[in-house]
């Protein structure tokens, strides 16, 4: 009965996606009916089904125009989709990811980019990673401070473990824990080579550049689950490019985090004694034109907060043209700053969960 139970669902998911995927692509009811005969068949007789490869490229595409939290939607018909479904070991895998970070990365012409690899088969998954993204600042937990990410405390700590030694700056990547199904996770260095990091500098203080900020160009998703058609990719890293503000009001802002503010106050020569000064925001404002100047400089793909906010607009408008509507997540979408001045804030949004989507999973335990 629970077998059953399971065959229905996948078969409704299944019918769901393969109707909305066709029609998108032009492709005739026939093709639809005669796929989903394929499917039935296929799920009755394995318990699951294998998508096409063109399936799978426009489900990933689809699972990023319906990610609720995501302000840069308008270009989701451009995502590169690499298709590694027949990569079943940790290896492999590692291959593979350099070959998505050197892709995505263009010599800073970045790429949206999504690696697929093999799907979930009788609740386990072939191949799973360990970090959060394909590439992140280590965060080395030294009495009450943390020197580097805060957020990476965790996993370098996992890193350490299996082997691997950091330098203990602030800016230290980390390697890509890759686990097989049955195995224990490996660790694999990321070649310092293909990895484009910014130094953040400022246009008109030049105190900044002897804060030795830098960031790394892009920004790679790597723990989530794609879902498609009722099919699970628990190993997707995926990427688009940054928001400046996810940086300069985000990652080097935060207090838990890289908490620079203090310092670029410092040197603005900001009153930092009495919060009516304002010199949080004077602090927070220039570190975000520094990200912006830098990335620019670098010749690194970075898009601003108001023009996101424009070209989410443009992409509720094509949205509306397609017949489709706009489910958002509002908190995600308002960017850290200046949020106000966009037209994101001053709307509601249906923060329904469409599918295809990419969805947290549960971290993964080790053996």
């Amino acid at each position: 009965m629970i077998q059953s139970t399971k065959t229905n669902h996948l078969i409704i998911e299944a019918t769901k996606f393969i109707q909305i995927c066709y029609d998108e692509l032009g492709m005739s009811k026939e093709k639809q009916s005669e796929r989903m005969t394929e499917i039935e068949n296929e799920i009755k007789t394995t318990g699951t089904y294998f998508h096409k490869s063109f399936e799978l490229t426009h489900g990933a595409k689809m699972a990023w125009r319906n990610s609720n939290r995501c302000i840069g939607r308008l270009l989701w018909n451009t995502l590169h989709v690499f298709d590694a479904r027949d990569v079943y070991s940790a290896e492999q895998a590692y291959k593979k990811l350099l070959k998505h970070i050197e892709f995505a990365t263009n010599d800073g012409k970045i790429q949206s980019t999504i690696t697929i690899f093999p799907p979930r088969e009788n609740g386990k998954d072939p191949l799973r990673i360990l970090n959060h993204q394909l590439l992140r600042y280590a965060g080395y937990k030294n009495g009450d401070k943390v020197i580097g990410d805060s957020t990476s405390v965790k996993i370098t700590k996992t890193c350490e473990g299996l082997g691997w030694k950091g330098t203990n700056t602030p800016f230290d990547i980390l390697p890509l824990v890759i686990q097989e199904l049955g195995k224990k996770p490996k660790v694999y260095e990321i070649p310092k080579d293909i990895v484009k990091e910014v130094p953040i500098t400022h246009p008109q203080y030049e105190a900044f550049s002897k804060l030795n900020i830098k960031w790394y160009a892009v920004p790679i998703i790597s723990d989530m689950r794609l879902e498609i058609g009722g099919i699970d990719y628990p190993m997707a890293p995926f990427n688009g490019w940054y928001m400046g503000t996810e940086i300069g009001a985000r990652n080097l802002a935060d207090e838990d985090r890289y908490n620079l503010l203090p310092k670029i106050a410092e040197i603005m020569g900001l009153d930092t004694k009495l919060n009516r000064s304002l010199w949080i925001d004077k602090a927070l404002v220039e570190l975000n034109i520094a990200v912006l100047h830098s990335y620019q400089k670098s010749g690194v793909t970075l898009v601003d907060h108001h023009t996101a906010a424009k070209q989410f607009k443009s992409f509720e408008k094509n949205e509306s043209e397609n017949g489709r509507s706009v489910t958002g997540n509002w908190a995600w979408l308002i960017p850290p700053i200046s949020s106000a001045t966009t037209h994101i804030y001053h709307r509601p949004y249906n923060n329904d969960i469409l599918t295809p989507n990419y969805f947290y999973q549960s971290d993964l335990k080790l053996n």
